[in-house]
């Protein structure tokens, strides 16, 4: 018993340092200069891109081609710029924005 509370709050930690690493990562990419986790700054609050692609399909992926290339229209006039980070970066960010529901 003793070893499965072991067991489980290792897994927590990780799972919350896996988050914490990619918020780290948002901000070691400069994503923090114009998003924040839950207001509107210059970009979109992250938890409303997160509730705005909940269920679907292929939304990582497609947050993630923004991420690199930048893109303009859905949250209105301001663009965001292409951004420099490798496709595994992207794809990290898009899956941790997702996840801030």
């Amino acid at each position: 018993m003793k070893k499965l509370v072991i067991l489980l709050a290792m897994l927590g930690a990780g799972v919350s340092l896996q988050a914490q690493a990619n918020a780290d990562l948002a901000k070691s990419k400069a994503c923090m200069a114009c998003h924040s986790v839950d207001k509107k700054i210059v970009g979109p609050a992250f938890h409303d891109v997160a509730v705005k692609y909940a269920g679907e399909k292929g939304a990582d992926a497609k947050l993630a081609a923004k991420i690199m290339k930048g893109g303009s229209g859905v949250w209105g006039t301001m663009a965001m710029p292409p951004n420099a980070v490798t496709e595994q970066e992207a794809l990290t960010l898009a899956k941790w924005v997702l996840a801030q529901k």
